[in-house]
């Protein structure tokens, strides 16, 4: 069922994002599928990874509200690292911190970690079982609930009822 579930994922996905970058010709779309199609019967024997994705309305509505979340994030993120690059006086404290995630699935650690190293100010370095290891830019918690709290849990919240 779960490779049934990332194929059909995988095959919208494709699509999606083959619709968005061409213009709408048939011919293109036609090719589209085509690609599309391909791909995915050639990855159908790798771990399904898609497969992991909850398909309810509310996980649906997690997915828009994290996407929101992740933004806002990114905004604010950048807008404090080019303060501290105008202003040089501004506090840096850089080091590595712990942090702990409560998500089982594989693709939902690796999205959550993505997202940390996409806000600037902050990088994962590793994730090691239930832990994730992240440079940040100033450590404002060495313990690992203060870490976990700022860093993780405004992400967290969402891919845990998209991917469990």
């Amino acid at each position: 069922m779960k490779k049934i579930k990332h194929a059909i994922l995988s095959f919208l996905g494709l699509m999606l994002i083959w619709v968005m970058l061409t213009p709408p010709d048939m011919q293109e779309i036609v090719a589209g599928l085509i690609v599309s199609v391909l791909v995915v019967l050639l990855t159908l024997g790798m771990e399904p990874v898609l497969g992991d994705i909850r398909l309810t309305p509310k996980s649906l509505l997690y997915g828009v509200l994290y996407v929101l979340v992740f933004l806002r994030e990114l905004l604010v993120s950048n807008l404090d690292v080019a303060r501290r690059v105008i202003d040089p006086k501004l506090p840096i404290k850089p080091g590595i911190v712990k942090v702990r995630t409560k998500l089982q699935s594989r693709i939902g650690r690796t999205i959550l970690a993505n997202s940390i190293t996409l806000t600037p100010g902050t990088l994962t370095t590793e994730i090691r079982g239930d832990y994730l290891y992240i440079h940040w830019i100033e450590i404002r918690h060495e313990d690992l609930e203060g870490a976990t709290r700022d860093i993780v849990q405004k992400f967290e919240k969402y891919l845990e009822v998209i991917f469990g």
